[in-house]
């Protein structure tokens, strides 16, 4: 698509981004549409599914009250019985006693274990201890359900030390019941001593004296937890489905489903959950689906959605393509053209035809430029008529002085009969003025520019006799090369006008070429500068040193760039170097 767009970098065009707005704005309504028909429908069949899941829960929560209230009715067959309770509140060592246990008491207690529909053990723990106990063979390690229906009987003080009967309701907040109004409808359904371990549940019922609200025992019946809650089937809701029956505390007492027995898994899933209360037990059962059950049924509207949304993009796009380029061509030719003037192609103009706003962009642009080239030919001949007028001034300034000192020096090897030195002073000014003049040209090559700099330095050498060291280090990778004139001497001038302050010094002049550029350097052993005034000179906005050093740096930088020029180092007390570099260009203005 980019390239259809004419994208040639990582840069979004004027078209593209004109075509991801129209397609923002055209697509935004259909996808908000198809959203909301796809949310719409989810919604639909969740509340379905929740009408359905809500149905089946509460039919197993029926089935499972009525075992749960079974249980409760074969408690109250020993509960209700007037004779059975005066019989337990009452009982007392003789015949009497002990033939209502017989032909009475036990009887009751065998037709409750006759009439359950499942397997069940019924425990009495009496307050009475006239009362005989009857119990089987006591083992904690065996289930009490894996035997036949049986009940026993113990003495309440059997479990009075224990932490289940101390946390009974009645036992943990006894003030929080009324004993006069008290209906036998207190009991609990709870794991205790070992239930859990053989997966059974209890339920708990107190005894109470109906005249006197006083407890006078505790009824027990145990059943499995799986025969309780056999009707909680995860099947009835679906395969993929997980079924949990949670007790008042929140510990699991059936779990069915795909999680194998491990909730814990379903932690990560998505999934809609809802849930009921068990009322005869006070539980709760909690059934969930994965969500993309839930889904399934909606995944052709989804699907649909999506094609549709697919089909619109691919034609939209098409227009959108269509359409950006057509109203980008206009653009394009725009960034050419400012492209071109970025360059320096100041000649560059636009040809767009019409009367619209491209069209009078392109106009207004191409005045723009016309004037713009104008004035940029103005300014640069008037910046290089400046420098050269700088120039000049420089070479009128630096003749006269320079030629009185090395007349004046003329005149004491003359009165000294020093023929041979004077000689040579005569020939050495003779030969840097005529490499000073060059017939007016601004750029020698870089021989003719070194020799005027040797040149003066000769003369100088015989002006101080042997004060002054010099040494060269000229490559012959630079020879072919031009430069702009006078570059040199004023940093060798300014050298021995400044650094001196011993009786000797040692100058050391380079040239060479480091890639495509061309170094010079120019390296004294004298009072140097501080590092404070080296960072000042160094700055453009530093202090302005002396008129022919700064004049030096302004014209390589006009002729050449901001990246060429002059920069000092050294140190105080060691000596100051400076560093001039132009680009590599050849005799004849050709680049290295």
């Amino acid at each position: 698509m980019k390239r259809l767009l004419g994208l040639k970098d990582k840069r979004m065009s004027f078209g593209f981004k004109l075509m991801i707005s129209y397609l923002v704005f055209a697509l935004t309504p259909t996808a908000v549409v198809g959203m909301i028909a796809y949310q719409s429908s989810v919604h639909s069949i969740k509340e379905q599914t929740r009408v359905n899941l809500s149905g089946t829960l509460e039919q197993m929560r029926d089935n499972i009250d009525y075992k749960s209230s079974e249980i409760k009715r074969s408690s109250d067959q020993l509960f209700y019985d007037l004779t059975v309770q005066k019989l337990l509140r009452t009982y007392k060592e003789g015949w009497t006693s002990y033939d209502s246990l017989q032909n009475y008491m036990l009887p009751t207690l065998q037709n409750i274990m006759l009439r359950a529909s499942g397997k069940l053990q019924v425990r009495l723990y009496l307050a009475e201890e006239s009362f005989p106990e009857i119990y089987g063979e006591l083992d904690s390690r065996n289930d009490p359900l894996n035997e036949n229906n049986r009940f026993d009987i113990y003495h309440l003080s059997r479990i009075e030390d224990e932490s289940w009967y101390k946390d009974l309701p009645w036992q943990a907040n006894p003030d929080a019941i009324e004993p006069k109004v008290y209906r036998g409808e207190e009991y609990v359904w709870s794991q205790v001593e070992n239930d859990g371990e053989f997966g059974n549940v209890s339920m708990i019922r107190r005894l109470v004296d109906f005249d006197k609200g006083k407890t006078f025992g505790i009824l027990r019946i145990m059943v499995k937890v799986d025969a309780l809650l056999e009707a909680a089937d995860y099947r009835k809701l679906g395969d993929s489905s997980t079924l949990s029956v949670e007790d008042s505390e929140g510990k699991t007492m059936r779990l069915s489903g795909v999680t194998d027995n491990n909730f814990g898994e379903t932690a990560g899933r998505q999934t809609f959950t809802i849930q009921d209360v068990l009322p005869g037990l006070g539980w709760k059962i909690i059934a969930s689906l994965p969500q993309s059950v839930l889904e399934k049924d909606a995944r052709h509207v989804r699907n649909l959605t999506l094609l549709v949304c697919f089909i619109s993009t691919i034609v939209l796009i098409a227009i959108g393509i269509v359409i950006s380029r057509y109203f980008s061509n206009g653009v394009k030719r725009v960034i050419a053209s400012l492209n071109a003037f970025r360059s320096g192609d100041f000649g560059s103009r636009m040809e767009i035809h019409g009367a619209d706003e491209f069209a009078q962009i392109a106009r207004a642009f191409n005045k723009m430029s016309k004037d713009i080239d104008l004035l940029i030919q103005e300014v640069y001949l008037a910046n290089i008529e400046k420098k050269e007028a700088e120039l000049e001034t420089l070479q009128a300034q630096i003749n006269p002085h320079f030629l009185y000192n090395t007349l004046s020096s003329i005149s004491r090897l003359a009165k000294m009969g020093e023929i041979d030195r004077l000689h040579d002073m005569v020939m050495g000014l003779a030969k840097f003025y005529r490499l000073t003049l060059n017939e007016g040209k601004t750029h020698i090559p870089v021989t003719k520019e070194l020799e005027q700099a040797i040149t003066y330095l000769e003369i100088q050498k015989i002006k101080h006799r042997d004060r002054i060291q010099v040494w060269y280090d000229i490559e012959p990778s630079v020879y072919g090369y031009e430069t702009i004139k006078i570059i040199l001497q004023p940093f060798l001038e300014n050298a021995l006008q400044h650094a001196f302050f011993e009786d000797e010094m040692s100058l050391k002049l380079m040239a060479r070429r480091e890639g495509d550029l061309i170094v010079f350097g120019i390296v004294d052993d004298g009072v140097g500068m501080s590092k404070e005034q080296l960072r000042q000179i160094n700055d453009p906005n530093g202090v302005k040193i002396g008129y022919g050093v700064r004049n030096v740096d302004e014209r390589i930088k006009l002729q050449y760039g901001q990246a060429y020029g002059v920069e000092f180092g050294g140190g105080q007390g060691i000596g100051t170097s400076v560093r001039i570099t132009v680009p590599a260009i050849r005799i004849g203005g050709r680049n290295a």
